[in-house]
């Protein structure tokens, strides 16, 4: 099974997927309710200085990807986290979600690949 990506502004309500909200910040305007999560995982969140230093830049991306690939590697949690959804993944889909307004420019397009290769 797949993990995707979806935003959690442009969701319809959810089928049976493993949802998982990858935002650091609880996203505006959405309640629990609404949300339908099965967990929050800040495990795999750039660090608010990444985070700032990015700023959703696009000129910063390339150099973002490298930063917060290097943060991931380093934290056991990441990695424990890593290891959990790669085997959901084997028995259902698994959806991250974030918030991010920019589809292509996001630390949830980086976490997608990291957590599909290796």
């Amino acid at each position: 099974m797949p993990i995707v990506l979806k935003r959690i502004y442009d969701e319809d309500k959810p089928t049976g997927d493993y949802r998982i909200l990858i935002d650091r910040v609880w996203p505006r305007g959405i309640s629990k309710e609404q949300a339908y999560l099965n967990d929050w995982m800040k495990e795999l969140t750039p660090n608010a200085s990444l985070r700032k230093w990015f700023n959703h830049v696009p000129e910063k991306f390339a150099e973002f990807a490298e930063r917060y690939i290097k943060e991931l590697q380093k934290s056991e949690s990441a990695t424990e986290k890593k290891r959990e959804l790669q085997e959901k993944a084997q028995h259902q889909q698994v959806v991250l979600l974030y918030g991010a307004k920019d589809k292509e420019h996001n630390h949830a397009v980086i976490l997608k690949e990291w957590l599909e290769n290796s």
